[in-house]
């Protein structure tokens, strides 16, 4: 997907179209989660912070996050997807890999079939996307990357070092900024010049890493397209514009986290064994805790009452400044992998079962995405007053 988060903000903010924007929480701690080409223009880039971002390109329109309205988008566009090939894998919230080789018969070659996926993401949800075909994941997603914005790449199978000998050693999957300095220090600048090296002296080099670049850089991949990726942990975090020490507001931010955390895993059908909660200060130095659950959950409650008891150890009763806040659920498994011992909960002192809560609460984010719907202990309430009317507005 093309600038994924902003193009979804663009949906409902079309008065951003064509103008230097980007998405990230206003504050001085904040990063950009994503830009418009526009911005990309200043050098405004992912994960680049907030200040940053600000002084290349003065004036630009920040618009805050919606991460349940991105990840509903993400499922919308995986579905369209999908309909191509079961032959999936979800790599992140905005991109896949797909084994078209059985849908060729049916559905064309394919540059045809990158076509029609490009056609159908954009008709049935305005979005536009970008898709790269190889004979190899590897230079697929080289040409996807390269391809961008709102392109199409398709590299045949006889013609794929040609396509790879031209281009840096950086458009390599996994030549980051510091390899990529050792690499240009040693004089190979091109994948071709890294593709002429001897195994031997890469592994020497670079270790195992060496001769797995060396393959990379030939257009050898034999990686298959794998349809489920297991999801090891699903962690939501928030940096503090200012360091927070009050226990009353650390307890509404995590509980804010775990109803974030907790929509995701029942959006992705999964249950959390375990949580781990993660505190940073403000000289970066972090602490964490992990405890296992008695039964895997997909509900706010436990996690917030586990994640509560995890924070108190960690803060030891004591006012401690905290920069960074952050949950994640540990020990996935599939909702339906889970069996749920009812009868084990009809004890008055078990916990309240919220599933059903929670289902509903799911269905009206999903019907009214842009209902800020929100646990009645994050509701902000400056006076007695206020919060009488807030109650009778309710009723």
């Amino acid at each position: 997907m093309d600038a994924f988060f902003l193009s979804v903000e663009l949906l409902d903010h079309p008065e951003l179209a064509g103008i230097p924007s980007l998405v990230a929480h206003r504050g001085g701690r904040s990063v950009v989660l994503s830009a418009s080409y526009e911005a990309r223009a200043f050098g405004v880039r992912s994960a680049m912070p907030l200040p940053h971002a600000q002084a290349l390109c003065p004036g630009v329109a920040v618009v805050e996050p919606r991460h349940e309205r991105y990840a509903a988008a993400s499922t919308d566009v995986m579905r369209i997807l999908e309909s191509f090939t079961p032959t999936l894998e979800q790599l992140s919230i905005d991109e896949a890999f797909l084994d078209v080789s059985g849908a060729r018969r049916r559905l064309g070659s394919p540059a045809r079939i990158g076509a029609l996926i490009r056609e159908q993401v954009r008709e049935r949800t305005g979005l536009p996307c970008t898709v790269g075909a190889a004979a190899t994941k590897s230079v697929a997603k080289i040409a996807s990357t390269r391809a961008k914005p709102d392109g199409l790449v398709v590299v045949p199978p006889e013609q794929t070092r040609a396509y790879l000998d031209p281009l840096p050693v950086s458009a390599l999957w996994g030549v980051g900024p510091v390899l990529r300095q050792r690499l240009v220090a040693a004089g190979l600048t091109t994948v071709a010049d890294l593709a002429a090296q001897a195994p031997q002296r890469m592994e020497r080099w670079l270790g195992v890493q060496g001769p797995a670049l060396l393959k990379l850089a030939r257009g050898i991949d034999p990686r298959p397209v794998t349809p489920e990726r297991e999801t090891k942990s699903l962690g939501v975090e928030k940096t503090f514009e200012q360091d927070v020490r009050d226990p009353a507001d650390l307890h509404r931010h995590l509980v804010a986290l775990a109803h974030e955390g907790a929509i995701r895993l029942r959006r992705a059908g999964i249950r959390a064994g375990a949580v781990s909660v993660k505190v940073k200060a403000p000289d970066l130095s972090v602490k964490t805790r992990t405890m296992t659950l008695p039964a895997p959950v997909d509900s706010a409650g436990p996690l917030a009452e586990a994640a509560g008891a995890l924070l108190a150890g960690l803060m030891d009763g004591q006012r401690i400044p905290v920069r960074l806040l952050g949950i994640r659920a540990e020990r996935l498994s599939g909702a339906d992998e889970v069996v749920q011992e009812a009868l084990l909960w009809e004890d008055e002192s078990a916990p309240a079962d919220w599933s059903e809560a929670d289902r509903v609460a799911d269905d009206i984010r999903r019907k009214f995405p842009q209902a800020a719907l929100k646990p009645a202990t994050l509701v902000e309430r400056n006076t007695p007053e206020s919060g009488a009317a807030q109650r009778k507005d309710i009723r």
